[in-house]
């Protein structure tokens, strides 16, 4: 039977576990191309992709005949569609903010897409600097909504929302593959931390987790910026 998603990303966790994370806790199926069928997808001339765009994440519903790249806007639409974005606007601007602020982090963590490799002396100074702001930001938008490392929500919602899932898939994700991360994460931003482990540990979570770690193994970003992220981190 055809999967209602598809789901173009390279075979590690990054910008392309923020989609698997909404999709899988949202109960909906996708395929994934292999790596040589993303590399097509991006190559073909932009008159002739789904929707333009220069590389992956890149998601296609199949329902609903909708085509879109930019993990922001993916997840923005799988909000929306799966009723994950609250229905106030202040805190539906508050899920895009969070969004962003992830996309942020990633940009940050692998120095603009691996424009720079990381060095001791610059990984040092931005982990005191910017790491640890990134940590405080989520920790006190949290602290905002009533969020305690006990319980609690990131925008003080019911349930789970869009929002959670986009920060316990950063952070998670990250501390998991990076341990010396969630030490430091531990430490400044305790809610943040114990969120994180609250979303990875939903059953549809766990699943999709033990399977990541099943296919891509240790794996976070990938490439030269990873072996230069884990040589500063050793």
């Amino acid at each position: 039977m055809a999967k209602s998603f598809t789901l173009y990303y390279w075979p590690i966790p990054f910008r392309g576990q923020f989609i698997r994370w909404v999709l899988a806790y949202a109960g909906a199926e996708w395929d994934e191309p292999r790596a040589d069928g993303v590399v097509e997808m991006m190559s073909q001339g932009v008159g002739l992709q789904p929707v333009p765009h220069m590389a992956p994440p890149f998601l296609e519903d199949h329902g609903d005949n909708v085509a879109l790249s930019q993990m922001t806007a993916i997840l923005a639409y799988l909000g929306d569609k799966f009723g994950l974005i609250p229905d106030d606007p202040g805190r539906a601007a508050l899920t895009l903010k969070v969004i962003g602020d992830a996309n942020d982090v990633l940009e940050d963590i692998t120095r603009n897409g691996g424009a720079r490799m990381w060095t001791k002396d610059e990984w040092g100074q931005f982990a005191v600097t910017r790491l640890e702001r990134w940590m405080l930001i989520f920790e006190h938008l949290g602290r905002q909504h009533s969020m305690t490392p006990q319980d609690g929500h990131l925008l003080g919602t019911e349930e789970p929302s869009l929002a959670d899932l986009v920060a316990g898939c950063l952070w998670f994700t990250m501390a998991d593959k990076l341990p010396r991360i969630g030490a430091l994460l531990e430490i400044k931003a305790p809610g943040v931390a114990a969120l994180s482990h609250r979303m990875a540990k939903l059953p549809a979570i766990v699943a999709l987790r033990e399977d990541t770690d099943r296919r891509y193994g240790p794996v976070y970003c990938g490439g030269q910026i990873e072996a230069s992220l884990r040589k500063v981190l050793d």
